[in-house]
């Protein structure tokens, strides 16, 4: 998907504030208690994600992350279509005070062109 240059600044600005971590990172932790969110659409989650992941939309994180996860500082993985909404996810749950926030790179794209395992 080509997105707009303004959105692409913005991505870029707050991966400069968010650590991110590869899909090969992900997979070698997956069955580890490893607490991955899909922030992409409901839809896009109940059309395959990755193991282990719950669902909670870009547009409901910061109104639902502290009833998933009330500790700010439990490690969370957040991933989406191509590492962009996660990547202003994680800048935000930050800017909540989550202290162990990470951006998986490549997202669901990524994750799936390695052939990786899929819920579907």
């Amino acid at each position: 998907m080509e997105h707009s240059p303004g959105f692409e600044r913005l991505c870029e600005a707050a991966r400069k504030n968010v650590v991110e971590v590869s899909a090969e990172d992900v997979k070698a932790r997956l069955g580890d208690g490893l607490n991955l969110v899909d922030v992409r659409e409901e839809s896009e989650y109940a059309a395959g994600h990755l193991p282990g992941a719950k669902g909670i939309g870009r547009g409901i994180l910061e109104r639902d992350i502290e009833r998933a996860y009330p500790d700010a500082t439990t490690e969370i993985v957040l991933y989406c279509g191509g590492g962009y909404r996660s990547a202003l996810a994680a800048e935000s749950l930050g800017k909540m005070g989550y202290t162990n926030v990470k951006s998986m790179i490549g997202g669901w794209r990524g994750w799936t062109e390695k052939g990786f395992p899929t819920i579907r």
